[in-house]
């Protein structure tokens, strides 16, 4: 075991199939937040631009977010963690973060149909880069982490009510928010 961050800390991890809003709420999660000190960290961003690397078990990616989210709570930082992050895949790191944090760790699924998951797919500025059978081959439904690690979020809750779950389960409301 190799404790991470300080009692001070919020880790908060964002899962979801693609096209569930994970990547909206994390966003949002932050700029509500308003402050410095919270790094948010994609899996998407660090697997296709970073590492232009496939999803696949054992992937350079999953080292390279457990490390980024490390440095970066041992930094001092507040750190949100968002992607597809199949259990699979990212399970057993997911769970290391999780005990290895001394502060606030909370993870949230966001629980989305896959009707709804093409709903919003048309939506999004990504709907040409990948169609709706390339969505079908990633899509796991309620991939949930064991030992109810997440709070699961349905489809029917509005960005507005899920940014607020977020933020008062993380302890980031701007009342309780530590300045950085």
């Amino acid at each position: 075991m190799v404790l991470t961050g300080s009692p001070d800390t919020v880790l908060i991890v964002i899962r979801g199939n693609s096209g569930s809003g994970k990547s909206t709420v994390a966003r949002t999660v932050r700029e509500t937040y308003g402050q410095r000190g919270m790094a948010l960290i994609g899996q998407d961003v660090v697997r296709r631009e970073i590492l232009r690397e496939r999803d696949r078990p054992g992937g350079v990616n999953i080292g390279l977010l457990d490390m980024m989210c490390r440095h970066a709570l041992t930094a001092g930082y507040h750190v949100i963690l968002e992607g597809i992050l199949a259990r699979s895949r990212y399970g057993e790191m997911l769970q290391a973060l999780f005990r290895d944090h001394r502060g606030t760790s909370r993870g949230f699924y966001l629980d989305v149909s896959w009707e709804e998951t093409i709903r919003r797919h048309e939506t999004r500025p990504q709907r040409a880069r990948f169609s709706p059978d390339d969505m079908r081959q990633w899509y796991l439904g309620r991939d949930i982490l064991p030992d109810a690690m997440e709070a699961i979020i349905g489809e029917g809750s509005t960005l507005t009510e899920t940014v607020g779950l977020v933020l008062q389960e993380s302890g980031l409301l701007a009342g309780e928010a530590t300045r950085r």
